[in-house]
């Protein structure tokens, strides 16, 4: 039985230079991988779909330049060369990961499924055939979420895509049918629908995007109805069905029932934690009711020398997240300290177009909270750059504390709205003020400007 100074379970976005920092801190280290190296970011979702998006925004610029006085009389969409640049892109990252591995000294890699089998102790099923059985000091678990599928009457019987699966399509869906309006629901949706795909977005709640402000969603609705995309709300799959190359669908709004016939369905409706096949019930770590690991501050679960990163443990899900878990370890286990993810900010950004970015806190969080608040908006048809390059869909947001000015979160839906939300951000992290901003001197015309008319509107 091979013993370890550390076993990192999982190489996300955490766990992959986590491994790496430990091996070069002189500790013997193995890396665990049941699939791919590189994690959902890599293989599954933030590369793949970002360059795909980008194909999707090229498709839709063909029409929108119209409207610039630059016509195409006809363009042909290769959708097999979409994923090709999608899956080299992949290959190049993952190929990256693996060559930072291979490189690294004191770090031994095994592709397989670990499950904890004893105190400081795994048994790993290896990919290639066999078991090994390991110990180690520390462990540090970074297994990620994977798509949790809804019970509806039928569902095992068709072949429904996931957002794993949607990326292995060969050909463009004729009638898309999206279940759920998350993040992932309406990049695909937006994506598809500008490849060519019929996309009607099923959601059960009264509207999309709950965790956002009303007038921020009611500005998505608008983009993507424009856009063609049938968004249907308090309503739910029911029962799904194979009728030869379609799929019935019975759909509930309300108490009644209605038919609908698609190509395919992409089950958008949340995620879940990859802890069951781990067996931590042999370790003493705990989990939540749904098998998110419970950490604390510093990101230890409740069994000593035992860690959680990622998404496994909940509360955010996205990828720099996890990065930053990452380095909080490395602060504490490596160099001793104290880091903590407390009040840690937590940026976000929407691949719809236009792209939502967010920070901080939502004008619906700040009221919840009884904080006395000023809100900044600005629609962009206000904004100078938006006029000029013909794309004025948006608008942005932000929620100042009325004492201290300071700014407390942004919301920007807008071209390039992520790296405009970045600027605020920058801001709240250097206890900028807003009215430093609305007198601050910014190029002309950058979107950067048009933060001195936001904030001046609280003036007005």
């Amino acid at each position: 039985m091979q013993h370890y100074d550390a076993i990192v379970i999982g190489s996300g976005q955490a766990g992959t230079p986590l491994s790496r920092k430990l091996a070069g801190s002189g500790l013997k280290t193995a890396l665990i991988e049941k699939r791919w190296l590189g994690g959902t970011c890599v293989n599954d979702g933030c590369s793949p779909t970002k360059a795909m998006i980008a194909s999707a925004k090229a498709a839709w610029s063909v029409y929108h330049n119209k409207s610039l006085g630059v016509i195409t009389d006809h363009f042909f969409l290769d959708f097999s060369a979409i994923m090709k640049r999608k899956n080299d892109i992949v290959q190049r990252m993952r190929s990256s990961s693996e060559k930072s591995i291979e490189d690294t000294q004191n770090l031994d890699l095994f592709y397989g499924n670990a499950a904890f089998s004893g105190d400081k102790q795994i048994t790993v099923t290896l990919n290639d055939g066999g078991t090994e059985t390991f110990k180690a000091d520390k462990f540090f678990i970074n297994t990620g979420e994977k798509p949790s599928i809804p019970k509806i009457e039928g569902i095992e019987n068709i072949k429904y895509l996931t957002s794993t699966t949607i990326l292995e399509l060969d050909s463009i869906p004729e009638h898309l049918l999206v279940l759920g309006s998350g993040y992932i629901g309406l990049e695909f949706g937006q994506m598809f629908k500008r490849f060519g795909s019929k996309v009607t977005i099923l959601e059960p709640s009264e509207r999309i995007l709950k965790k956002e402000d009303s007038d921020i969603a009611e500005e998505v609705v608008k983009v993507l109805t424009e856009e063609d995309i049938e968004i249907l709300l308090k309503t739910k799959a029911v029962a799904v069905s194979q009728n030869g190359g379609q799929i019935s669908v019975t759909m509930e709004k309300d108490g009644n029932q209605t038919q609908l016939n698609c190509s395919h369905i992409l089950v958008a409706t949340g995620r879940k934690p990859q802890t069951k096949e781990l067996s931590l019930e042999n370790t003493g770590v705990e989990t939540d009711e749904k098998g998110y690991i419970k950490v604390n501050d510093r990101l230890e679960t409740s069994a000593a020398d035992i860690y959680a990163l990622g998404d496994v443990k909940g509360g955010p899900a996205f990828t720099h997240m996890s990065y930053d878990d990452y380095r909080i370890i490395t602060e504490n286990v490596i160099n001793k300290g104290n880091a903590s993810i407390k009040d840690r900010l937590v940026p976000y950004c929407m691949f719809i177009d236009p792209q939502l970015g967010r920070v901080g806190i939502t004008e619906q969080e700040a009221r919840k909270q009884g904080l006395d608040i000023l809100v900044a908006t600005l629609k962009n048809d206000s904004v100078a750059r938006s006029i000029e390059t013909g794309d004025t869909r948006g608008i942005m947001k932000a929620v100042i504390d009325a004492k201290t000015k300071q700014i407390l979160g942004a919301s920007v839906l807008a071209e390039q709205g992520g790296e405009i939300v970045t600027i605020l951000q920058m801001a709240m992290m250097g206890n900028v003020t807003y009215d430093r901003i609305m007198n601050g001197v910014f190029a002309h015309p950058t979107y950067a400007e048009s933060l001195n008319n936001l904030f001046m509107s609280l003036e007005q």
